[in-house]
């Protein structure tokens, strides 16, 4: 199956994963690559790490026991950061497992007014900004070293940190204003330093400066949930989920329209050059090669995309079969 436009075709990698006789991962919420193009698998199973050769064949896992809803996975030379939107905070890891700091306070979330058994208009119930943190979402490493944290489903901020693990500045608030977040989902920094935020139930990606100042938005996007930047082609790697018509999204507002859950590849200043999603079987986003949710994105050495879905959790519930899939690979065709 060849999916894609132009120079960034992809072919799905069927099979691609060798799970070991009788486990499962369900939803796979991050996934990412080492130097050497190991994939670590971020899933909430009692096996929330697993970590495959390029191939698909399984090597090991780690994080048993360690997380209770884990979110986002970033990996930078021999380093992997954690978030864990559950339990507020995010950790960094050697990629053996080996914790190395912790960011946040174990299941102390800072107060925002968020209130978790609200309903499915959770984020209104947000009062004000906070510090960190209330159910975090992902981190990245600036060009400097600097740590920047979204924040995430009981908070509207994003957070910059030194590389050791001390606060600099927090930046956002509720709202759909510039700056303002109705869940600040990912967030990647660019080698210029931009930060690029998908702010998910607004519907765009906002690009601030290094210290949170205000510089463009991107508003021709669906409810965007990773982003990964590709630091050779410099291109946008973008999961973008459904609108479900007549549905309420998290910040309380009704989609007017049905939207399918695609992959969308753009150049650093947001054109669309490649994206697919919901083209074969009548759209059915369970069939292989359409997207329930992609969730967790990323690309490796060799310009193949990996995207993680939270299947089971998504289109609240209504369509998940066994077989769904909630990981899929997608060859570059060269």
């Amino acid at each position: 199956m060849i999916v894609g436009q132009g120079d960034f075709k992809y072919e799905l990698a069927e099979g691609w994963e060798q799970l070991p006789a009788g486990w499962h991962h369900g939803d796979v919420a991050g996934v990412a690559t080492d130097d050497q193009d190991r994939v670590y698998v971020l899933n909430r199973s009692e096996h929330p790490v697993m970590v495959y050769d390029r191939d698909g064949r399984f090597l090991r896992s780690w994080g048993e026991g360690l997380f209770t809803r884990p979110h986002g996975i970033t990996i930078v030379g021999d380093v992997v950061y954690l978030a864990d939107d559950s339990n507020h905070t995010v950790r960094k890891f050697t990629l053996e497992g080996e914790l190395l700091l912790t960011l946040g306070t174990l299941d102390q979330p800072s107060d925002s007014g968020y209130d978790p058994k609200s309903g499915p208009a959770s984020l209104t119930t947000i009062k004000q900004a906070a510090g960190p943190f209330n159910r975090p979402t992902r981190l990245s490493v600036g060009p400097n070293g600097q740590l920047y944290v979204s924040d995430g489903y009981g908070n509207s901020r994003v957070h910059r940190f030194t590389g050791s693990g001390e606060l600099i500045e927090s930046w956002g608030e509720p709202g759909t204003g510039q700056g303002q977040f109705n869940l600040p989902h990912s967030v990647s920094v660019y080698e210029d330093g931009r930060v690029f935020v998908c702010d998910r139930e607004n519907d765009r990606i906002q690009i601030f400066g290094p210290e949170g100042e205000f510089l463009d938005e991107w508003t021709d996007v669906t409810r965007p949930s990773d982003l990964y930047i590709d630091p050779v082609s410099h291109n946008v790697y973008i999961g973008e989920i459904y609108w479900m018509k007549g549905k309420v999204n998290l910040a309380g507002r009704t989609w007017v329209e049905e939207r399918i859950s695609m992959m969308t590849v753009r150049d650093i200043d947001g054109r669309v050059i490649s994206r697919f999603g919901g083209e074969v079987e009548n759209g059915d986003p369970c069939a292989p090669g359409n997207f329930t949710s992609p969730h967790g994105i990323w690309v490796d050495s060799h310009g193949d995309i990996y995207v993680g879905e939270v299947s089971q959790t998504s289109y609240q519930g209504t369509i998940y079969r066994d077989g769904c899939h909630s990981l899929q690979k997608f060859l570059r065709v060269r």
